[in-house]
């Protein structure tokens, strides 16, 4: 039997690639699809039906019909027609805006993108993700110069000119925006930028206020909230007062503070807290909990010992009560006494850009920080107001808000598509990095799961023996009657190159007997994955050397 379905939202042969594995999973199936003529073709000897196809296609972001069936054809002229002149909306111009903006067009709309500061591209590129991690790898650097675990290499002090280290971080940055973000809108006709402050009027009008005061209507057929976040400031007395700094301004820091304090201990604060003991300050972080008081306990207990080794003064269980801002030192009242230092990071989260949105007038619910509720589609509670991103109750990291904004813009434009987190990878990239993915023994235990753990430390991992770098483990979680991997937990130099195996094993529903049997190659930190999920049926210190 053969079926013929035409498929929608395709962008490349990628895309085609993508849908004929999904099809050629599934039991009896043989397709072809092409991306010149839109369409699959798919040999069937079973029972498939076309339910099952269209639904792997959906799995995958696109949309699927049937190529012959005369009423889908005349729906699909239908949805064809109106693409070519639906006009999209987006407020922001971050990693999300962008994505959907990409797949709005593709798919036959024109997009309006409304941007309310003077530079795009969204925290991502400008003041996160990229700046960030040329600082943390700078910092890595140097410390690897000041501390090597090898007998015959001698420790030097490294040379750092951090005004050098600020001009090529930025450089990189503007390279980044001009050719990930300008030349998208550059090479795009179809997406024009308007620069000013959205609001809503109704749910298909917008009030955009320009910089000179002045105020354009906007009407959209669908509209596309991607506003991003801003760092939440607590209302400790006598902040408001001081010179302190965010995140935003700590990352292209020019100078080396003689001592800077942190308050937070999240992923930004434990991760500006290293990079800046790294390139020579002396570091205290007040945490109100514990690090990372929301993942698995032992990863903040690790990195906790991490920073101690590294000489940064951690106060657990530790609040500000005041702050003092005189002669350039500020003066924090603590649990633990006062403490000075000449600069102040304030990392305590961020919070949601939709306070001047006026969501009220159309019904958006929010939560009670202002996030934006959606669910699969990326639809919030207001028919055609869709959202992604850091504005949103989704996770907070780029490549959500990414994935979430070519959704939305394939549902914007008459596809059904999904945004399934189940298998979500989170890094923070401290040293040793940390990497998780799924349920953690917790979460699991909240659901009323019945669970079984294990936890391996790397001085069982050969490379990490090979690099004299044994701090760390991998900690696994699998349902107990199936031995199917839930998530997993770990801490280690590589984690964030090793999660993604674990990422396609929760995602697959790999029991760790499977993941355990898979051959991996010898001498990676990844194998640690491996001999984790060997530690179910196996005492690993009885294996040789890759023994299978």
């Amino acid at each position: 039997m053969k079926r013929i379905l035409a498929i929608h939202g395709m962008t490349c042969a990628h895309c085609a690639q993508r849908v004929e594995d999904a099809l050629n999973a599934l039991p009896g199936a043989s397709a072809v699809v092409s991306y010149a003529e839109r369409r699959a073709e798919v040999q069937l000897d079973d029972g498939t039906d076309e339910t099952t196809l269209i639904e792997a296609v959906q799995a995958q972001g696109y949309d699927a019909r049937n190529w012959d069936d005369e009423s889908s054809l005349a729906q699909s002229s239908r949805v064809a027609g109106e693409d070519e002149n639906r006009h999209i909306a987006i407020i922001g111009s971050g990693s999300g805006a962008f994505a959907a903006a990409i797949r709005a067009v593709e798919a036959g709309a024109r997009v309006s993108m409304i941007e309310s500061g003077d530079i795009i591209g969204g925290t991502c590129v400008n003041v996160g993700c990229v700046p960030s991690k040329i600082q943390i790898r700078a910092a890595e650097l140097a410390q690897h110069q000041r501390h090597n675990p090898f007998d015959g290499l001698a420790d030097c002090k490294p040379t750092i000119n951090r005004p050098r280290l600020q001009r090529q971080q930025q450089s990189r940055v503007e390279e980044l925006r001009a050719a990930k973000y300008q030349k998208i809108l550059d090479d795009n006709p179809s997406i024009t930028l308007r620069r000013g402050r959205a609001h809503f009027e109704d749910a298909h009008t917008l009030i955009v206020t320009t910089h000179d005061g002045s105020e354009d209507r906007l009407v959209a057929d669908r509209i596309l909230i991607a506003t991003g976040a801003s760092p939440t400031i607590p209302p400790i007395p006598g902040l408001a007062d001081t010179p302190y700094w965010t995140s935003d301004e700590a990352v292209f820091s020019p100078d080396t503070p003689e001592h800077i304090i942190v308050i937070g201990a999240s992923v930004v604060a434990v991760e500006q807290a290293q990079a800046f003991r790294r390139l020579g300050s002396k570091v205290t972080v007040l945490a109100r909990s514990t690090l990372l008081s929301s993942e698995d306990p032992a990863l903040g207990e690790g990195l906790a010992a991490a920073f101690r080794a590294e000489g940064i003064d951690v106060r657990q269980h530790s609040l500000a009560r005041s702050v003092h801002f005189a002669a350039g030192q500020f003066t924090l009242d603590t649990d633990d006494g006062p403490i000075q230092g000449d600069r102040l990071l304030v990392a305590t989260g961020r919070a949601p850009n939709t306070r001047d949105l006026a969501l009220d007038k159309i019904g958006v619910v929010t939560d009670e920080r202002g996030a934006i509720r959606v669910d699969a589609s990326l639809c919030t509670s207001a028919e055609h107001i869709y959202a992604t991103g850091d504005c949103t109750t989704l996770p907070q990291f780029v490549y959500v808000a990414a994935a979430g904004g070519t959704r939305a813009a394939v549902n914007m434009t008459g596809g059904r598509a999904r945004l399934d987190l189940s298998a979500m990878p989170a890094v923070i990239f401290t040293d040793p990095q940390i990497a998780t993915v799924g349920l953690d023994e917790r979460q699991a235990q909240a659901r009323g799961l019945e669970i079984e753990t294990r936890s391996l430390g790397l001085e069982h991992v050969p490379r990490a023996l090979a690099n004299f770098e044994t701090r760390g483990f991998v900690k696994l979680v699998a349902e107990a009657a199936s031995h199917r991997l839930l998530g997993a937990q770990i801490l280690a130099p590589e984690a964030g190159e090793m999660i993604q195996a674990a990422v396609l094993a929760v995602h697959h529903g790999m029991t760790v007997e499977a993941l355990g049997d898979l051959l991996f190659p010898y001498l990676v930190h990844v194998e640690a994955l491996k001999l984790c999920a060997q530690t179910f049926t196996k005492d690993v210190e009885q294996l040789s050397c890759c023994a299978g």
